[in-house]
């Protein structure tokens, strides 16, 4: 069921780095059956890309926003930008 998946690309703003939000959010993308990444940006950013099943990449964007975070997500989150495409077919979950 090819309909039931979507990729997610999230720019996520606030302290971000240097506080364990990438391995955080790799740990929460394989609970989720999710592949892709997450990566530091230039600008303090952290890029975050999953792909899967609707409703785990739905999960990760809720988990990625909520306030106040209900499983211990490191760093403050201000804001994140999401945008949705066609899965690319990535396989696994990286910190780049």
């Amino acid at each position: 069921m090819a309909e039931d998946k979507t990729r997610m690309l999230a720019h996520v703003h606030g302290h971000v780095q240097g506080v364990g939000f990438r391995w955080w959010t790799r740990s929460r993308a394989l609970e989720l059956s999710l592949a892709g990444y997450a990566k530091n940006l230039d600008d303090g950013r952290v890029e975050v890309a999953a792909e899967g099943d609707k409703e785990g990449v739905d999960k990760l964007k809720a988990l990625l926003e909520e306030q106040p975070s209900t499983a211990n997500r490191p760093g403050r989150v201000d804001r994140v930008q999401v945008q949705y495409t066609d899965p690319k077919g990535a396989e696994g979950f990286e910190e780049r």
